[in-house]
């Protein structure tokens, strides 16, 4: 494979298409008030999917750092070294670590030119990652937990320098391949800053739940628009991890696997003399991510801090919000169709349920029989269910055989609700338009293959 192929294979750098409609949400940018003023222990995006270009490997993406101004000189947006950021790995239903990988950073000062301090990021134009002209440069170190044994899987790896300007960095795509780097299970791993491949219009959705495009729709009225990206060229920090499958799933005849991303610190900070912090004590969680737009939409405000200190595995004292959303609640409120409890002659959608939800309990917490399904008695948890046996085409898609489509079909950003199963929610890929998804699963609008192929779902939009 390519050194630019394994860029697309596990660089994250491309970015989604996201139609007119889609990201109104972000994924977990800013989502509880706590973690809000700790932005380097949050996680923004977690993406998981069989690799297509390799399909015995399995990718994941976990990112961090939401919003950063990629003109954030002279300190930029470095991996935090007094965080832990961690990846989880269930493969029996129980939501707990089965395999899990630890990245830990560390930062390191160089002189500038004849020995003297700088106040410079670098001192001349970098073009690898082990440019003797970066005086911050940043290495890291994966240890992977499995069976009760740790392994260093690699150490001592440089991240990816910001991308400071045309003078500094005059060929980044060049420059970022380097910090491709290979592991000693097979695997590879890459971290560093990559453009926010999520599409979000936040100006929109919390001006009271505007959604551009509907805007002639909502209660209060406007003139629709096109959604605006409102992360556009903003970064974040990418840890991409692409591992072997069979490390990780149970067996070929149990292939699912329940995927998690967090940010732990230790519990004790104090202020040093020399402007130091100085950390000890045990570690906590205090962010996780999984699904996406869980915290940001379907836990109520004042629990999204608590939410985040939590096991997955402790999620069914959860289970109300997801079967009395009140996403749904408001999609009737401001969007409804006259006739229905709660619409208005303005708007279209047909009444949906507000409780009893428990299509979208298993979709989110449970995994689909057949698609995602960790067991047959799963425990109630976030995590991002992949089913390995699915296996895309190297493009990137499977489609569901019912649908007679050809293997060249490209992938759809609908995923699973469009026939492709390779896509979300089985697992998340790149081009997997996870807001538009989740808008119609709490609109019940669920589209006519999902119920042609057996699944019990409701299609009322």
């Amino acid at each position: 494979m390519s050194r630019r192929s394994k860029v697309v294979a596990i660089g994250g750098a491309l970015l989604i298409a996201a139609s007119s409609i889609s990201g109104v949400f972000a994924s977990s940018h800013r989502e509880a008030p706590l973690i809000a003023g700790d932005p380097n222990a949050d996680n923004t995006d977690l993406y998981t999917f069989v690799s297509p270009d390799d399909p015995t490997k399995l990718t994941i993406i976990a990112n961090y750092i939401p919003l950063q101004q990629p003109a954030g000189g002279p300190n930029f947006h470095p991996f935090d070294d007094s965080v832990r950021y961690r990846i989880h790995i269930d493969n029996n239903g129980d939501a707990k670590d089965d395999v899990s990988y630890t990245f830990r950073f560390k930062t390191h000062q160089k002189s500038g030119k004849g020995g003297v301090s700088s106040f410079l990021y670098n001192n001349g134009p970098m073009t690898t990652v082990n440019d003797a002209d970066w005086l911050v440069p940043q290495t890291f170190s994966v240890q992977r937990s499995k069976a009760g044994k740790t392994t260093t899987l690699g150490a001592s790896m440089r991240t990816v320098p910001a991308n400071v300007g045309p003078r500094s960095t005059p060929d980044y795509a060049s420059l970022a391949e380097t910090g491709i780097h290979g592991l000693s299970n097979g695997g590879q791993v890459y971290a560093g800053p990559r453009d926010d491949a999520f599409f979000v219009d936040l100006g929109s959705i919390f001006d009271l739940a505007g959604l551009r495009p509907l805007n002639p729709f909502h209660l209060l009225p406007l003139g629709a628009e096109d959604g605006v990206d409102g992360v556009a060229g903003y970064n974040t920090a990418s840890i991409v991890l692409q591992i072997p499958i069979s490390e990780v799933r149970k067996s070929a005849g149990q292939p699912v696997v329940g995927v998690w991303a967090s940010a732990e610190r230790q519990k004790i900070r104090r202020a040093m003399k020399n402007g130091q912090y100085a950390w000890s004590g045990p570690w906590t969680q205090v962010s996780r991510l999984a699904n996406p737009l869980i915290n940001e939409v379907v836990i109520p405000r004042h629990l999204k801090d608590y939410w985040n200190t939590q096991a997955p595995a402790q999620d069914a004292q959860f289970l109300k919000y997801y079967e009395a959303p009140e996403v749904s609640a408001l999609e009737n409120y401001l969007y409804g169709a006259p006739g229905g409890p709660t619409g208005h002659p303005g708007g279209v959608l047909d009444e949906i349920d507000q409780t009893g939800r428990t299509d979208l309990s298993l979709i989110l917490l449970k995994g689909v029989p057949g698609v995602n399904a960790l067991s047959d008695k799963p425990v109630l948890a976030d995590m991002l269910r992949v089913n390995t046996a699915i296996v895309p085409n190297p493009n990137g898609a499977s489609y569901h055989p019912i649908l007679g489509l050809p293997a060249s079909t490209p992938p759809s950003r609908l995923g699973v609700l469009d026939g492709d199963l390779a896509g979300f929610p089985n697992g998340r890929r790149l081009i997997d338009d996870v807001t538009d998804i989740e808008l119609r699963a709490f609109a019940q609008g669920y589209g006519p293959i999902l119920p042609a192929a057996g699944f019990n779902l409701p299609n009322k939009t």
